[in-house]
């Protein structure tokens, strides 16, 4: 009887957690700029890349994430779409300094920058194209 009881629970926890891990995956959420984001005047030099002119979409990606694809088709997309957006992919692995100094924990992670290089937005996994747009309504804005 308790062998079922433990499968009951462990059954719970695990639709719980897929529950919870599903609606938050891919969510933009606002973030505390001075929190996370590197100076302003070093930024781009931190990055390896310039800036857009408007917004910046910042990619953390890895070679064996499938859900990494389909972000930078996403991203493409969107900074194909809106004039002075800039996308820009980094290899998480290859930039091991700048995932920890920006708590990236997992891949696809997504930074929405404004002109001046501040975190707007983030979100972890695979982002909507909707919320991507409405991420960058907040950058631009």
């Amino acid at each position: 009887m308790i062998g079922v009881w433990t499968l009951l629970a462990v059954l719970l926890a695990g639709t719980v957690i897929g529950l919870v891990r599903n609606r938050r995956d891919g969510r933009m959420r606002a973030v505390a700029v001075t929190a996370v984001t590197p100076s302003e005047a070093t930024l781009a030099e931190t990055l390896g890349e310039p800036l857009g002119d408007r917004a910046t979409l910042v990619q953390f990606s890895t070679a064996f994430c499938q859900p990494c694809r389909a972000t930078r088709r996403i991203l493409d997309e969107v900074a194909a779409m809106v004039p002075g957006v800039r996308h820009v992919e980094i290899d998480a692995e290859a930039r091991l300094d700048l995932v920890r100094q920006l708590d990236v924990m997992r891949t696809p992670t997504v930074l929405v920058l404004d002109k001046a290089g501040n975190i707007v937005k983030r979100a972890s996994g695979l982002p909507r194209k909707a919320d991507v747009i409405a991420a960058l309504g907040a950058a631009i804005d």
